[in-house]
């Protein structure tokens, strides 16, 4: 009868959980699930059990445990019998090796890591007793990198070198490049990151080879943060960004939770705190789901220190104790080093020095154990005594040559020496020639100095004008900043609404706008997208004349018609630039729009820019003046056009620097028409959601190319 449940719970699981995987998976499962169900043999039942939890596990892991503990009970059973053949036993070992190593994958999920090791050790006494060289190998992977997160970098590096010796013996090369990003990242905790790199980039290239999506992705998100350690944030990006497209496309929720929160790191460093807290938390979100104890700690930390950053002690304090928590559960050194030096710091903010002391003792002591002279020692030689072995081979095929190499030796020397001797001739007469010349030399080495002096000078009088340059623009983009709506009143006034700004430069041509108006007791909200002439300097002075005279058409004059307002625009605009007697023809193209929530209406003026609004995967276009907000011939009034918006519109209203952007596999423009689609295809995103995913797409297009123009996209739902 106990079989009979257990094979019934599983057929009301897979009734469940099946619709979530793909055609062919859900296939695969259906074929092992009637072997289960019809087969005579308990070798088939058990190897198809293990089997059915190899594709559930990526989506629902809780489902490994039962199946395969399942699978063993049914090989011990059948191991106990007397009158089995060899090659079943073999079979009834394998599937129970394979079933521990399932196992052992649950237990790290959760970060039992010591768990997760005895259960691997298990299974690696069941591989010695049987040819299974590929699974061994394997094992003996997983054990090496249960030992690296336990802190034991001597016993990983031993399971590591014998893994890959085993896997280039019989030439499996998806192995070994599993190996070698787990070689990789123990010369990366011990700072060796150079070779780290080295690694992770040779484990790529196999996957380049063999197209294993997973494998690459990691090898590219462990390259990213490689590159984030080397302070080179634009690399950083480029690889983080190309592995989570990857995992997106494969639907890996675990490995999209960590591309996200290296994302967060990198967003971070560069100084965007708020841009950085989005991608964590979207991470820790997704972590928490998948109750993903290893790597909680290191979200949790990384979201303390964001709040330490902006001195929100008490905030910073609960995500590093829930940091500290689950890291001593799972006895992972590197969370509790991490944990434990946030939270010495904000308690030595706080004055709370006892705590600091306890925790900053912590921290070293574990620091100490992690990177000391002797798992260094232990890296070096290890990699050394595998690079002698590989070499002992070839020295051993080219000793048979050796004698017959010395005779050929000996008769050279005897010709060298009588060719030496004639060379003493010619080098003292030579000596003299180089004594004068030297002579010579030492005169235009004296001129040389005085000058490398006079460059130096004017090499420090350059950098510190560019110093003097560079804080200018610096301090300018701080009054340009405070020109823009804050981030505040615009969540407040746009409930439902993002802003995508990207400057090319420090300073930007293009700004935002946003202003509230009053027209019987109906409130009206006016929130344009502007691009000045030009971007970096110049653009930003156009663009502060331009706001100015936006500011000046709504609160001096009182105007509120899209259209009025950039008539009286241009009209200030034209009058600014003409003051200095030279012909300006600076100006903006803008769009305007003017919208009453309570009325759900829709009031937009453009000057070359024009408006979009999607509504059931359809665009209305709606297009602007053909002419801009400047000097110009034949200025037309411009047009204010009206419309009823529906619950559920999305207004867009933008400048061109998305869609001019240059970049993809033939680096061409993005253009108007694929940004179209890239929006209809995110409606059913929230609108936050959209900004993370116009961002990502952005940074995926112009991947290592420069940006083009300054971006400036607002979306708006109704």
């Amino acid at each position: 009868m106990k079989n009979i449940h257990f094979f019934l719970a599983l057929f009301f699981f897979s009734n469940v959980v099946f619709a979530q995987y793909s055609t062919e998976q859900q296939k695969k499962i259906d074929s092992l699930y009637h072997e289960v169900k019809t087969s005579k043999y308990d070798t088939t039942v058990a190897a198809s059990l293990v089997g059915i939890s190899e594709i559930m596990y990526v989506y629902h892991v809780d489902t490994l445990l039962p199946l395969c503990n399942k699978a063993i009970e049914i090989c011990n059973k059948n191991l106990k019998k007397s009158n089995l053949k060899k090659f079943e036993i073999n079979s009834f070992k394998l599937t129970m090796a394979a079933a521990y190593n399932n196992i052992s994958y649950v237990y790290g999920n959760y970060g039992d890591i010591n768990k997760q090791l005895e259960v691997l050790l298990i299974g690696l006494k069941i591989r010695e007793n049987i040819d299974d060289d590929k699974g061994l190998a394997a094992t003996l992977n997983n054990i090496g990198y249960s030992y690296k997160v336990l802190g034991d970098i001597k016993k990983a590096i031993e399971c590591y070198d014998k893994s890959l010796k085993i896997k280039e013996r019989i030439g499996d090369k998806k192995g070994a490049s599993s190996t070698y990003l787990n070689m990789g990242s123990i010369y990366e905790s011990q700072g060796e990151i150079d070779n780290a790199l080295a690694l992770y980039f040779k484990a790529l290239a196999i996957q380049e080879e063999l197209k294993d999506m997973r494998i690459k992705a990691i090898a590219l998100n462990n390259i990213a943060y490689v590159y984030f350690q080397k302070k080179n944030y634009e690399k950083s990006f480029e690889y983080n960004f190309k592995s989570l497209q990857i995992r997106n496309e494969i639907n890996d929720s675990k490995g999209i939770a960590n591309s996200l929160h290296n994302i967060g790191l990198a967003y971070k460093e560069t100084g965007k705190l708020d841009s950085a807290l989005k991608y964590y938390m979207l991470s820790l979100h997704m972590k928490e789901e998948q109750r993903d104890s290893f790597s909680l700690p290191a979200s949790y930390t990384n979201i303390g220190y964001l709040y330490f950053k902006k001195n929100n002690f008490q905030k910073a304090k609960t995500f590093g104790l829930k940091s500290l928590e689950i890291a001593k559960s799972t006895r992972v050194i590197h969370n509790i080093k991490e944990a434990a030096m946030l939270l010495q710091k904000i308690y030595k903010e706080e004055k709370n020095f006892k705590e600091a002391y306890k925790l900053l003792s912590l921290y070293y002591e574990i620091r100490d154990s992690i990177i000391n002279q002797e798992n260094k020692k232990a890296a070096i030689k290890q990699n050394l005594q595998y690079e002698y072995n590989k070499k002992l081979a070839t020295d051993s095929i080219a000793f048979a040559k050796e004698n017959e190499i010395k005779e050929i030796e000996i008769a050279k020397q005897k010709s060298e020496l009588e060719a030496k001797r004639n060379q003493q001739f010619a080098l003292f007469g030579g000596l003299f020639l180089v004594l004068l010349f030297s002579g010579f030399i030492y005169n235009r080495f004296k001129l040389s100095q005085k000058q490398k002096q006079i460059i130096e000078i004017q090499k420090n009088e350059v950098e510190e004008k560019s110093k003097e340059i560079t804080d200018s623009i610096t301090y300018a983009k701080r009054i340009q900043e405070a020109i823009l709506p804050s981030r505040e009143s615009l969540n407040e006034t746009l409930k439902n609404g993002v802003i995508l700004y990207k400057p090319k430069d420090i300073v930007a041509g293009d700004f935002y706008w946003m202003e509230k108006s009053m027209v019987k007791n109906n409130e009206i909200i006016l929130f344009a997208a502007a691009d000045c002439t030009g971007h970096g300097v110049p653009g930003a002075l156009v663009s502060v004349v331009c706001n100015n005279a936006l500011n000046r058409s709504v609160r001096e004059f009182g105007l509120t018609l899209p259209g009025e307002i950039l008539d009286k625009t241009r009209d200030l605009v034209v009058q600014e630039f003409s003051k200095s007697g030279e012909e300006v023809k600076d100006g903006m193209d803008i769009s305007l729009c003017s919208i009453s929530f309570k009325e759900n209406s829709l009031r937009w003026a453009g000057a070359n820019n024009p408006a979009w609004i999607i509504r059931d995967g359809n665009i209305i276009e709606i297009k602007p003046n053909k002419q801009p907000i400047g000097k110009s011939e034949n200025r037309q009034p411009f047009t204010t056009h009206q419309l009823q918006v529906q619950k559920g519109d999305t207004i867009y209203i933008f400048t061109d620097g998305f869609a001019d952007q240059f970049g993809g596999e033939k680096g061409k423009k993005f253009k108007s028409s694929q940004l179209k689609d890239f929006l209809i295809s995110i409606q059913q995103k929230e609108m936050n959601e959209q900004k993370l995913a116009l961002e990502e797409c952005f940074h995926l297009w112009k991947g290592s190319l420069e940006q083009v123009d300054d971006v400036c996209v607002i979306g708006v739902r109704v």
